[in-house]
């Protein structure tokens, strides 16, 4: 007797595990084509690039004791970006781009951080924000509004989001903990 019960309950849990397993397959959003799918894969690949240049931004500002915030730079920054994507909505492109300043910076306050902790002096190769680093940034905003553009209507796609935060673990690799490319990829969605 305890043998068929053992049989019948083994059976049901199997039948139950694919039962759960299907159910779950159901839920799951669907990928994007492989086109929409390059496209969001080359718009995180900007994401990283800019994310590269914070730490030549953060030695530039440890060296000169300027601040990580500088909220009027930032103003001239996204009211220039914004004429700059004429076409595109602006709330989303300000909201994009404050988003990669506001991962910039908790890039920049953690090296920062970690410096103080180890009680780092200056840096012998601390670059120039105007000459070395912002050349750098000034070249990647028109490559990042061109991916914006073509991007910005495939996002409310169903699975778009999914692949997007999913494909960022594996592409934004240009930060510590994950925050910074959790903040920045997080600019490319209203809630």
């Amino acid at each position: 007797m305890k043998t068929v019960i053992w049989k019948f309950h083994g059976k049901f849990l199997a039948c139950l595990s694919i039962f759960i397993l299907l159910a779950a397959c159901q839920h799951l959003p669907p990928a994007p084509n492989p086109a929409d799918a390059a496209a969001a894969d080359h718009l995180l690949q900007l994401i990283d690039q800019r994310l590269d240049v914070a730490p030549m931004v953060a030695k530039a500002k440890w060296n000169s004791g300027g601040a990580v915030n500088d909220p009027p730079r930032e103003q001239l920054i996204l009211d220039a970006v914004t004429a700059q994507a004429s076409g595109l909505d602006a709330v989303f492109v300000r909201r994009f781009f404050q988003a990669q300043f506001d991962a910039s910076k908790a890039l920049q306050l953690g090296l920062h951080a970690q410096w103080q902790q180890q009680g780092a002096g200056k840096f012998s190769d601390a670059p120039d924000l105007g000459r070395d680093v912002r050349p750098l940034l000034d070249r990647l905003t028109p490559q990042l509004i061109a991916s914006l553009r073509q991007l910005q209507p495939l996002l409310a796609e169903p699975g778009m989001r999914n692949y997007i935060e999913s494909r960022s673990v594996s592409i934004v690799r240009a930060d510590f903990d994950g925050l910074p490319r959790r903040m920045a990829v997080a600019g490319l969605f209203a809630n």
